[in-house]
């Protein structure tokens, strides 16, 4: 186990609060930096309502995947900073997928997330003898409110707290609600009424029971919407069943200003490592880069003498590791995005048909799909950083279309596609034409998002690229315009009739 120890680098969270929050001089760095160090976020781009878990030497942790199927991708670290997916939970589309939480009860690993959509919004749980898998159908556990957090009592009871500060008593074997058991047992902490937020939105329970305190953490202000509005708050009790004592500290984190770097900062849940140290994850949005999602961060927190715990800044910039990693530690998973992993990089949009697809030595083959990238459930990645290059060889048969776009959602999506005439354009979701080209059925396509300006050019050699006159600003593509809390993801999507064959598939960060 890497050691983690706590340092303030002053000097650089000065300077990154003095430069443009969104290019300054840390560019698209993140993660590991390779020198004993790591700089926030840890995982960057789409990657909210983080839940983790510690066992031995090993952290697992899975996050909310709303839309995209395969879901509930569960990742796996050893030092809290470099982490590798090695499994998912869900593959089926079943709602939009919200705030899990990962735990382990006797020897059995389990998932509690809330699907919301198309039915209204109901909780779930999936299970697994493996973090690796493979994890059970999901059971419903018929009962309403969103963010289910497992918590086992003094006596053993096990529990489901949800939002609203409700609660659920579960059954032992926790797949299921013992009937009449839902009740309110929290309050919240009322922040000062001066404070902008979305609202007071008690969510996002997490419990640890450390030394003699049940500690109940919650997300309020709302996940979105003006940058200071998310927090994360405390309290504690020396029984699951209260009475609930706010911590003095409150909030532990939180935005406190629109020129921070990271806004809307919440939903947080505390983890420690096998030396006692402990920390906190959480999520935020970057200023100026919404349409990126919410990214994961992480922070040490300390504690105080009177028994309850804070965080030990409030913008989280850098922190060391003991030492560096090796190199082949730390890998990259972009790197790997050209080995069409499916279910771990890969995730399709509302609709997972494994019938569809066929993955090959770095060759993925699509059946084309609907009439449009919106219709076609394209198939996306995430990039995660301010500025970056995607692009691919595209093989296709005669009555398709195909193409690499940046992904909202059905309704707003931009990039570029063609048929075997001409290049097409997308913006939102309009179709335009580009440029007649003499490829036919086969181009290379390139767009490259510099600072959420993008631009595409097409070759037919992949190594002479002829630029698109056509070049997009796409900042307002997030959920505070658009809602859904999706986020721009790169994509490959195939439409019309026939099958598309996806090579050569190369991304650069610039």
């Amino acid at each position: 186990m890497k050691k983690l120890a706590f340092l303030i680098v002053v000097s650089l969270l000065m300077a990154c609060q003095q430069q443009d929050a969104g290019r300054h001089k840390l560019g698209t760095a993140q993660g590991d930096l390779g020198n004993g160090y790591f700089l926030n976020p840890i995982l960057g781009g789409d990657y909210p309502d983080p839940t983790i878990m510690r066992e031995g030497n090993d952290y697992y942790m899975t996050h909310s995947s709303f839309d995209y199927v395969p879901g509930l991708v569960v990742f796996h670290s050893t030092d809290l900073v470099n982490w590798q997916p090695i499994s998912f939970a869900l593959r089926r589309y079943l709602g939009s997928i919200w705030a899990p939480d990962i735990c382990k009860h006797g020897d059995r690993y389990y998932i509690y997330f809330t699907v919301a959509h198309p039915s209204g919004r109901m909780n779930f749980v999936t299970y697994a003898d493996s973090p690796y898998g493979p994890w059970s159908d999901p059971i419903d556990l018929k009962v309403g409110n969103i963010d289910p957090g497992h918590a086992v009592g003094e006596d053993g009871s096990r529990w489901i707290f949800l939002s609203a500060g409700q609660r659920a008593r579960l059954s032992d074997d926790g797949l299921s609600i013992v009937p009449g058991s839902l009740e309110k047992v929290y309050e919240g902490w009322i922040y000062p009424s001066e404070w902008v937020t979305e609202g007071m939105c008690l969510e996002g329970p997490k419990m640890r029971k450390i030394g003699d305190y049940f500690y109940y953490l919650n997300a309020e202000g709302g996940t979105a919407g003006p940058p200071t509005s998310h927090m994360v708050v405390a309290a504690r009790s020396k029984s699951i069943n209260g009475p609930w004592e706010n911590s003095p500290y409150n909030p532990i984190i939180r935005t406190w200003k629109r020129s921070e770097r990271w806004w809307s900062k919440g939903h947080g849940s505390l983890i420690d490592t096998p030396e006692g140290n402990w920390w906190i994850i959480y999520h935020a949005y970057e200023n100026n880069f919404t349409s990126l999602g919410r990214q994961t961060l992480l922070e040490p927190v300390k504690w105080t003498k009177d028994g309850w715990f804070v965080a030990s800044s409030g913008t989280a910039i850098e922190r060391p590791l003991k030492k560096p990693l090796p190199s082949e530690e730390r890998i990259d998973r972009r790197s790997k995005l050209g080995e069409f992993r499916i279910g771990l990089d890969w995730k399709f949009y509302k609709d997972f048909d494994t019938s569809r697809f066929e993955v090959n030595q770095g060759e993925l083959i699509l059946q084309a799909q609907g009439d449009s990238p919106g219709t076609s459930s394209p198939i996306m990645c995430v990039a995660g950083e301010h500025a970056y290059e995607i692009e691919v060889e595209i093989e296709k048969d005669e009555h398709t279309t195909a193409g690499l776009v940046l992904y909202y959602n059905s309704n707003f999506y931009a990039g570029m596609g063609f048929n075997q005439q001409r290049t097409l354009r997308f913006r939102q979701s309009i179709l335009r034409t580009a440029s007649r080209h003499e490829g036919g059925n086969h181009l290379w396509l390139r767009l490259r998002n510099d600072y959420q300006v993008l631009t595409g050019a097409y070759s037919y050699d992949g190594i002479n690229w002829i630029q698109e006159s056509w070049g997009l600003e796409m900042s307002g593509y997030n959920h505070n315009t658009l809602y859904e809390f999706q986020s721009m993801l790169p994509a490959l999507y195939a439409a019309g009739e026939g099958k598309v064959k996806f090579k050569n598939f190369k991304y650069t960060s610039l």
